[in-house]
C-alpha cells in the first residue's frame, strides 16, 4: 500500500519524517495527474501546490487551525489529504466532489470559495472572531499571485496591517523564477529572521526601547532601517512591510524541508505576516510546465488526445504537422470562439474598438485579439470593478470598449455598472460569457443572475443570441447603440449555422422574431435554451399542440407590441429561460402584462428555481430542474390543459 493511501486525515502526516513526507508529495502529484486525466479539472495550479499543502498540514492543525484557500484552483491536494481521496474520481461530476472549496463538503474547508481574492478578508475575519472569543488557533490565508491583483485583496492587506492581529498569509507565486543566488541568500536570511533567536532578540529590543525613551527609539529605528534596507535589496518584501506585515521570502515552494522549517519558525509569531512561496505551475508534468495556461483546467479529452497523438507518432513515419492535421476534424465552434473571431473582425472594421478583460484573456476567447491588436487589448487582472470603470473612461474618450467578463464575475462590478456606467448612460458593451448552466464549475460559477441584476438598471439594453449569426448581429447592434448593452451567451458549442452577409446587419432594438406560427400557446424563449425548446416541439405536436415559437432576443426592452398582440389573440403565454425566475425574463413579461392591465391572462414561466444550482453536466442539471426537452413539453401540456384558473403561474421546478 502506498503512503498516500494511509493518509485519511492531516493528522496522519504529523508522525512522518521528511523522507516519508516527500514520498507522500510524490504520490500525491501522480495521483492528481492520474485523476484529472480521467475527470478533467484544474490541473497545472494544483501540481504546483503539492509540497506547500503537505507542509501546511504537517505544521498546522486543521480543522482547528483555519487554512483558507483562495478560489480553490490550487486546493486539490488539500482535498485529497483531508479525507476525500476515495471520492476524488467524482470530482466536478454530477453529484460528486466540487472543484472548489465547500464548507458542506468537509470541516477542513473553513471558508467556501469559487471567486478569487477573498481569502485574506475571510482569514482576517476568523482572526478577529478568535480574539473576541478568546480562543487560540491559527488563521492561514493561501492566495495566488493572480488573485493578489484584485483590489479586495489589497483592501484586506491594508486592514490586516492596521489591526496587527495574529494572521499568516501565504502568497503562492507561480510566475516568478528563483535564481540560485537569490534563493540561497533568501533562504539564509529567512532562517535568521524566522528563528527563535532573532525574534526573541527583536522582542527584547522593543522592551529596551520602552525603558530608554531617549535612546531606545533611535536604536530601534536604526535596527529597522538595517533590516529593511537589507531585505529591500534582496527580496521584494518592502510593499508588504510598509503595509504593516512581516515579510518572509521568497521561498522555494517545492523544497518541503525548507517550507516546514519556515512555517514552524513563524507559527508562534503574533504579528500579521506574509510568506512568499515560489511554485511552478504544472510541476511534474512536462506539458503543463511548458504551457500552464493551456493546462490550467483541461477536460479529460485533452489528455486522451495527447496519448493518442503520442501513440500515433510512435507508429508513423509522417511528419508531426501532417498527423496533427489528420487527427483534428473540423468542429463546431463554441460561443466563446465565435466571440473571439468576431472581435477581431470588428476591430478590423473599426479602429476605436477596444477589448477589455479581467484576467480571463483565453477564457473569454480574446487571446487571438490580444495578438492581432495588442495596442487595443487591456487585461486589468482580477479587477472587474476597475475594468468596468476604466471602460467608461475609454468610451467617454471616444473609444468603443467591449468588456468580456463571465456572467458570474459581472456580479463583482455591480456598483460600477450601476453608478459609473448606467447612471451616466455610457455606451459600454458587456460580453457576458458562461451565462446559464456552466457544468462542472458549479454553484460559484453558474451564470444565472445577470438578467435580474442588470434589467433593473435604467439605460441598460439586454440581449441573448441563440446562435452565432445572432451573436454577430447583436454586437453590431450594440456598437450602433448609444447606451450600455449586455449580451449573454453560454459556455458550450454554437450551432454551426453559416454566417453570410446577413451577419453584418444590426437588429432592431427590442424586436423579437417569430420562428413558427402556431395556435393556442405562444412560447417566448430567451437565449440559447431555444435549442432545447425546439426539441420539445415534436413532443407537443404528437399531443396535438402546435404552439407559436418566439425568439425573444431582448430581455430589455421587450417586444411590447408582439406580446400584447399574442395575448389579445387569446394565446396562453409560456416563457423559457436559463436563468433564475425571480427578476428574470419571465418576470419582465409578467411586469409588462401588469402595466398593460392584462394580469388575468395565462402565463407559465419556466426557468431556474430559487436556489443555488450545484455542478454537473448541463443535461443532468436541466433534467433535475425539469427543464430537459421532455420536461418542457410535459409542463407546457399540463399548463395548456389545466391553466390554474386563468391566473399567472410562476412555475418552479422540482
Amino acid at each position: 500500500m502506498s503512503l498516500l493511501d494511509q493518509i485519511k486525515s492531516p493528522n496522519d502526516l504529523k508522525s512522518l519524517d521528511l523522507e516519508s513526507l516527500e514520498q507522500v508529495a510524490e504520490e500525491l502529484r501522480q495521483f492528481i495527474i492520474d485523476s484529472i486525466s480521467q475527470t478533467g479539472g484544474h490541473f497545472a495550479s494544483n501540481l504546483g501546490t503539492v509540497e506547500l499543502t503537505v507542509a501546511l498540514h504537517k505544521v498546522f492543525d486543521s480543522p482547528r487551525d483555519k487554512i483558507i484557500w483562495d478560489v480553490g484552483h490550487q486546493a486539490y491536494p488539500h482535498k485529497i489529504l483531508t479525507g476525500r481521496k476515495d471520492r476524488f474520481h467524482t470530482l466536478r461530476q454530477y453529484k460528486g466532489l466540487s472543484g472548489f472549496l465547500r464548507r458542506e463538503e468537509s470541516p477542513h474547508d473553513a471558508f467556501g470559495a469559487g471567486h478569487s481574492s477573498t481569502s485574506i478578508s475571510a482569514a482576517l475575519g476568523f482572526a478577529l472572531a478568535r480574539d473576541h472569543q478568546k480562543e487560540d488557533y491559527k488563521c492561514i490565508a493561501v492566495i495566488g499571485d493572480g488573485a493578489l491583483t484584485a483590489g479586495m485583496a489589497f483592501e484586506a492587506l491594508n486592514n490586516a496591517g492596521d489591526l496587527k492581529r495574529d494572521l499568516i498569509i501565504v502568497l503562492n507565486d507561480n510566475k516568478m523564477s528563483i535564481s540560485p543566488n537569490v534563493g540561497a541568500i533568501s533562504r539564509y536570511l529567512n532562517r535568521i529572521i524566522t528563528g527563535d533567536f532573532y525574534n526573541v532578540w527583536k522582542a527584547r529590543l522593543n522592551e529596551i526601547q520602552k525603558k530608554i525613551p531617549k535612546y531606545g527609539t533611535r536604536i530601534r529605528s536604526l535596527i529597522n532601517r538595517f533590516e529593511e534596507g537589507l531585505k529591500g535589496v534582496i527580496v521584494p518584501g518592502v510593499l508588504f512591510e510598509e503595509l504593516g506585515l512581516r515579510y518572509f521570502g521568497p521561498i522555494d515552494g517545492h523544497n518541503l524541508e525548507h517550507l516546514i522549517e519556515v512555517f514552524e519558525n513563524i507559527k508562534y509569531l503574533k504579528a500579521p505576516r506574509i510568506v512568499h512561496v515560489i511554485t511552478m505551475k504544472g510541476k511534474g508534468y512536462n506539458l503543463a510546465e511548458r504551457d500552464p495556461l493551456k493546462w490550467h483546467g483541461p477536460p479529460k479529452t485533452q489528455f486522451y488526445k495527447v496519448m493518442e497523438h503520442e501513440a500515433q507518432e510512435a507508429s508513423s513515419d509522417k511528419p508531426r504537422e501532417e498527423l496533427k492535421k489528420e487527427s483534428t476534424p473540423p468542429a463546431i465552434p463554441t460561443f466563446t470562439q465565435v466571440f473571439g473571431d468576431l472581435m477581431c473582425e470588428l476591430a478590423g472594421e473599426n479602429p476605436n474598438v477596444i477589448a477589455i478583460t479581467a484576467a480571463m484573456c483565453s477564457g473569454t476567447g480574446l487571446d487571438k485579439f490580444a495578438v492581432e491588436y495588442p495596442d487595443r487589448f487591456y487585461d486589468c487582472g482580477i479587477a472587474e470593478q476597475h475594468a468596468v470603470t476604466m471602460a467608461g473612461g475609454l468610451a467617454l474618450g471616444g473609444m468603443r470598449p467591449i468588456a468580456a467578463i463571465y456572467s458570474t464575475f459581472m456580479q463583482r462590478a455591480y456598483d460600477q455598472v450601476a453608478h459609473d456606467i448606467c447612471l451616466q448612460d455610457i455606451p459600454i458593451i458587456f460580453a457576458m460569457d458562461r451565462a446559464g448552466i456552466v457544468g462542472a464549475d458549479g454553484a460559484t460559477h453558474q451564470g444565472l443572475f445577470d438578467i435580474a441584476y442588470l434589467r433593473m438598471l435604467p439605460n441598460m439594453i439586454l440581449m441573448a443570441p441563440t446562435n452565432e449569426l445572432e451573436m454577430h448581429r447583436m454586437f453590431r447592434t450594440a456598437l450602433q447603440t448609444p447606451h450600455p448593452c449586455g449580451i449573454r451567451y453560454p459556455r458550450g458549442k454554437a450551432t454551426g449555422i453559416p454566417l453570410g452577409p446577413e451577419s453584418k446587419k444590426p437588429l432592431e432594438v427590442g424586436k423579437a422574431e417569430v420562428l413558427h406560427q402556431g395556435r393556442e400557446v405562444a412560447i417566448l424563449v430567451y437565449g440559447s435554451i431555444l435549442a432545447d425548446v425546439e426539441k420539445a416541439l415534436p413532443l407537443l405536436n404528437q399531443e396535438g399542440l402546435s404552439p407559436t415559437l418566439v425568439n425573444a432576443r431582448f430581455a430589455k426592452p421587450l417586444d411590447r407590441d408582439l406580446i400584447v398582440s399574442l395575448v389579445t389573440q387569446g394565446f396562453q403565454l409560456v416563457t423559457v429561460e436559463e436563468h433564475v425566475l425571480a427578476g428574470g425574463f419571465g418576470s419582465a413579461v409578467m411586469e409588462l402584462l401588469q402595466q398593460e392591465r392584462m394580469t388575468d391572462e395565462e402565463i407559465l414561466c419556466l426557468g431556474i428555481p430559487d436556489r443555488f444550482i450545484e455542478h454537473g453536466d448541463r443535461e443532468s442539471v436541466l433534467s433535475e430542474l425539469d427543464l430537459a426537452p421532455e420536461d418542457i413539453a410535459r409542463r407546457i401540456l399540463e399548463f395548456h390543459r389545466h391553466p390554474h384558473g386563468r391566473k399567472t403561474l410562476l412555475s418552479h421546478s422540482k
